[in-house]
């Protein structure tokens, strides 16, 4: 593989479609190539590490027993694709085979970590607002029949863009960039639809089912009476705000992009900032693959016992068990709702 880390034009926008040809790139950018690469390391470092983590303790410890393992299992997996390919951003590959693999896991990544975030809030949804006939309805097959779904419509989705994934020889610099080439006479509507189906899911379908369950949920946590009310609310909110501020200003960007191709903004002013800002939010949204393992996981009263357990038998310190888990907490505590914590 033939590689370089000394590209003057290294960017995070894997899709720079260049809508105002017209316009002169920024020849200062957002940020450098040593503060990117050491971006992209640390996000894989933690990602890696974090993700790994919860595959070996859910397959090992907890055997998948609830529809709630299940999300968090796939939720994992996606992510830890995401991270494991970080290490391909940092330089900018001459191989085509490595363009079309780097391409596919980008689309990959978002759409399933999308949908599995979105099947963990239904699923919350289910579990809390209607409890009594939760049971009947977060079964592990029904659990296993979505995810197989929605790899596959994942799948579906990111084939495309793995197909017209190539390498466009930069002659300034003597080097190629991984971008889309697609046909000439459909080359706008592909781009239309990589951008709409990326709003799609992630602006106008995924969000609203969001925002709609946890506002039922919300609702109903203020009015049980459960001792462990708050934790529930205050694990809700970093859900959905580590959520919000990773990925919508993404898909903001992108909807941006997208009123480019209809040319709605066309000045180069627009251009440039539309650029710089996209690489900004770009990386924001490649860091929640390492964030998830900390709100789902690692808050997760289920998982953190499991945790404590592995540590105290490989480690040898059961003493420590304390400080892994919550205080000790009795399931003789009765409520008008079930708040449990399946995770």
């Amino acid at each position: 593989m033939n590689t370089t880390t000394d590209d003057p034009t290294l960017y995070t926008d894997m899709y720079d479609y260049d809508y105002n040809s017209t316009c002169d790139q920024d020849p200062n950018p957002v940020l450098s190539d040593t503060v990117l690469q050491c971006f992209y390391y640390v996000v894989f470092c933690f990602g890696l590490i974090g993700n790994s983590t919860v595959v070996w303790v859910l397959l090992k410890f907890i055997k998948l027993k609830t529809m709630a393992d299940i999300c968090l299992l796939n939720l994992a997996l996606s992510d830890l694709i995401f991270a494991v390919s970080l290490p391909l951003w940092a330089f900018n590959s001459q191989s085509l085979a490595l363009c079309k693999l780097m391409t596919g896991i980008y689309q990959l990544g978002f759409y399933s970590g999308t949908l599995f975030v979105t099947l963990m809030s239904l699923d919350r949804y289910v579990a809390i607002v209607h409890a009594v006939t939760s049971l009947r309805n977060r079964t592990l097959r029904i659990g296993i029949i979505a995810s197989v779904m929605i790899w596959a419509t994942s799948v579906i989705i990111a084939a495309p863009h793995v197909k017209f994934a190539s390498l466009e020889i930069d002659p300034e610099y003597n080097l190629s960039h991984c971008q889309p080439l697609y046909p000439e006479e459909t080359q706008e509507s592909w781009k239309m639809w990589r951008n709409l189906s990326e709003n799609i899911v992630g602006l106008f379908v995924c969000l609203p089912i969001m925002i709609f369950c946890y506002i039922k949920i919300l609702i109903v946590l203020f009015m049980a009476r459960n001792s462990k009310k708050d934790r529930a609310i205050k694990l809700i909110f970093a859900i959905v705000c580590v959520f919000l501020v990773c990925w919508v200003p993404y898909n903001i960007m992108v909807f941006l992009q997208t009123l480019q191709i209809f040319e709605i903004l066309t000045s180069c002013s627009a251009s440039r900032s539309i650029s710089s800002s996209m690489s900004v939010a770009e990386l924001i949204a490649l860091s929640h693959c390492c964030l998830n393992p900390i709100i789902y996981a690692f808050a997760g009263e289920k998982f953190r016992r499991s945790l404590a357990k592995v540590l105290g038998r490989h480690l040898g310190c059961y003493q420590s068990r304390a400080t892994f888990s919550y205080r000790n907490t009795t399931d003789k505590e009765t409520s008008n709702t079930p708040v449990r914590s399946d995770y």
